[in-house]
């Protein structure tokens, strides 16, 4: 019954707060801080819902977002690390460096989760288009709790799925069967949702043909197959240690799981949000695929990994923050950078030794990602580390 409580006040506390912001109809302004080329994306440092304020009421963007994909924390109650190396032409190689990612409400309570999760829900539900659909992704702790919520903000009749992401990756419980898969539950903003029909093969029986009348069937190194309507159980593999498309970042998800979802209820030059960006994962897919995007995170490290991962993709996209950049200094000589360092204060790492010894020694193996550029100011260089430090340095 507790539990019953705190989802009930959860839902009641984040309904009072929705119609405070409604009411106000104002927000922190998020100012572009960087352009890498021209394009449409966009990557915000800060908290979603401040930005999702901002797109709501500075940018009028009410109606206009055709999916949204969210990956929110799980409620694991643990702080989750990401894992870099730092590549250096005097030191060499580093070892594994853990750096903080995320912290999955390690100290609050499920009420606080939930009320949290339930408010962007509604805000989200302001900024999606009448044909738009949510996606969020949970796994077991709370998606029966989210589902509840999500019933009451979009409404029971506006499920459309949920979807079992299954894969093989994670360990094994010697006191439970071994927990293979995620949970996604897709809602509609209306009856009129975008849905594509997508197919999947079906082999026949012992893999050999049916000769049906009618019925087309296709043969492969397995055997016989036709295609069919796809389920809601996709095995898609986890993204892997040797993978290209591996960026270090904890919990990173598959480009290929994201191609699907978009796949499915987008089309090109919809806009599309992931308002907890992580590893940019959701923003590489819909660039890849000619969708505009919007991504979003608090963690200036998870940041910096997203546009770092873009600016290699084709598609140009801005950078902006509502508050100073964390900033890091930097010693010009023309146009190299002769010396580097950034703060490590407030940084989440086991490794502070390696990272002080590889700052001292050759702080440019710090940098991710630097790149020239112009605007109303002049001409630039800018750059951010892997910490989530950033400069700009005009010419």
């Amino acid at each position: 019954m507790d539990e019953l409580r705190q989802l009930i006040n959860a839902y009641d506390k984040a309904s009072e707060e929705f119609s405070i912001i409604m009411d106000e109809a104002c927000s922190r302004k998020f100012s572009k801080i960087d352009r890498f080329s021209n394009g449409a994306g966009r990557i915000a440092l800060g908290d979603n819902l401040e930005y999702m304020k901002h797109l709501l009421f500075n940018e009028n963007m009410g109606g206009c977002i055709q999916l949204v994909y969210i990956d929110p924390p799980f409620f694991a109650r643990e702080k989750f690390m990401s894992s870099i190396r730092l590549e250096s032409d005097r030191l060499g190689t580093s070892p594994v460096i853990k750096i903080g990612a995320y912290d999955d409400n390690s100290g609050g309570s499920l009420q606080e989760y939930l009320q949290e999760l339930c408010l962007r829900m509604m805000m989200i539900r302001e900024l999606l288009t009448d044909t738009g659909l949510i996606w969020l992704h949970l796994d077991r702790r709370v998606t029966h709790y989210a589902k509840v919520l999500m019933d009451m903000v979009f409404g029971s009749d506006c499920f459309i799925n949920e979807v079992i992401w299954t894969y093989k990756s994670g360990g094994a419980g010697k006191k439970c069967f071994a927990r293979k898969h995620d949970n996604l539950l897709v809602y509609s903003k209306s009856a009129r949702y975008k849905f594509n029909v997508l197919k999947e093969k079906s082999y026949n029986r012992d893999f050999k043909p049916y000769r049906f009348k009618g019925v087309e069937e296709f043969e492969d190194e397995l055997g016989w197959y036709t295609m069919v309507n796809m389920k809601d159980v996709w095995q898609i593999d986890m993204v892997g240690r040797t993978s290209s498309e591996r960026q270090g970042y904890a919990t990173q998800k598959p480009e290929k799981l994201m191609e699907r979802i978009i796949s499915s209820c987008s089309d090109a030059g919809d806009l599309c949000a992931d308002f907890y960006g992580g590893s940019g994962a959701f923003a590489a897919a819909c660039d890849r695929m000619g969708r505009n995007w919007i991504s979003c995170d608090n963690n200036g490290s998870a940041v910096t990994t997203q546009i770092s991962r873009m600016s290699s993709c084709d598609g140009g996209f801005i950078v902006l923050s509502a508050d100073d950049w964390p900033q890091g200094t930097v010693v010009m000589n023309g146009d190299a950078i002769e010396s580097y360092a950034a703060p490590l204060e407030n940084i989440a790492s086991s490794d502070k030794e390696i990272m002080s010894e590889y700052m001292r020694e050759d702080g440019c193996s710090f940098i991710r990602c630097c790149h020239s550029g112009t605007d109303e100011c002049g001409e630039y260089l800018a750059g951010y580390d892997v910490l989530g430090n950033m400069f700009k340095i005009y010419m």
